[in-house]
């Protein structure tokens, strides 16, 4: 029996979780095309007969301008550690710029740890751009294994997942075979409720909104969740309720639908909106959401 831990890790908006969600065949991180869309480590776990992996999703990392950028870049560069093995997200129709020369440049990738160099999106770029990053990315690590993906249509997953499973240790199951995620509903809610508003939501509002679950309360024939969109400013407040409040039911009956898909049972959704000013750069408010390593997400 194998099993063991693998870290998931890149830049913003390049493919992460699109291909956790691709190798476990449901949503388990949430995708939209807004950079920074995972702000926290999730752990997705991929079993099979005598196989069991637990991959961690991680945050992109990017050039932070606020506290929970940091906190963010931080639990991507310490999933690293006391992993078996490390996939490496690169989107191929990127050129490679100064923040990947940095990344790469820094050591902070022990060069021990089985490195799996992931070319995702092969399907939007060309022959020339793709050797030219390979070439790049394997000066900086010649032994890595190259796999060329493409998530969102499930391109080479199974070769990935073959590929992983030949370089785990023996060992136990860290899981019951049934469990996908380490994160309860609760949490869940959340986050869906975050993507739908990301995905309805322009400009700046996006990366300055959080959620918070008030009420979860899980009855015979239902769910009813009262839950807190939180954002900076007044402005952003008058933005996500709308006019007339119809943004705020559009984000309503948009994340009922997909919680019921997935949590299959009816579920009552109230959203309340309220702002927290300049909540991204203040510690006790991004502990309290679960944005730091001793918070309790």
């Amino acid at each position: 029996m194998k099993s063991g831990f693998v870290a998931i890790i890149g830049r913003p908006n390049v493919g992460k979780s699109t291909l956790l969600n691709a190798i476990l065949q449901t949503k388990i991180s949430i995708v939209t095309n807004k950079s920074q869309t995972t702000r926290n480590n999730i752990k997705g776990i991929y079993t099979e007969k005598d196989s069991q992996i637990v991959f961690v999703d991680t945050p992109g990392i990017h050039k932070s301008h606020f506290k929970l950028g940091d906190e963010m870049n931080n639990m991507a560069l310490n999933s690293f550690k006391d992993v078996d093995a490390i996939l490496y997200i690169i989107d191929s129709s990127k050129d490679f710029d100064e923040l990947d020369e940095q990344l790469l440049s820094s050591n902070k990738i022990n060069s021990k740890t089985p490195l799996f160099l992931i070319f995702n999106k092969i399907d939007l770029t060309n022959i020339i751009k793709i050797n030219n990053l390979k070439k790049k990315y394997l000066s900086y690590f010649p032994n890595a294994k190259v796999i060329e993906t493409v998530a969102i249509k499930n391109f080479n997953v199974d070769d990935l997942i073959k590929n992983i499973i030949e370089i785990l240790p023996e060992g136990p199951f860290y899981y019951p075979e049934d469990q996908l995620s380490d994160r309860d509903l609760r949490f869940q809610a959340k986050e869906i409720i975050r993507e739908q508003a990301l995905l309805l939501l322009d400009k700046e509002v996006p990366h300055s909104l959080a959620v918070e679950i008030e009420n979860f309360k899980e009855l015979e024939t239902k769910i009813d969740i009262d839950a807190l969109i939180i954002v900076e400013k007044d402005s952003q407040k008058g933005i996500v309720i709308g006019k007339n409040g119809t943004m705020i039911k559009n984000i309503g009956m948009r994340s009922r639908k997909e919680l019921e898909k997935i949590l299959q049972t009816h579920v009552i959704l109230n959203l309340y909106v309220k702002v927290i000013r300049d909540w991204r750069n203040k510690n006790t408010i991004l502990k309290q959401f679960g944005y730091t390593k001793n918070s309790n997400y």
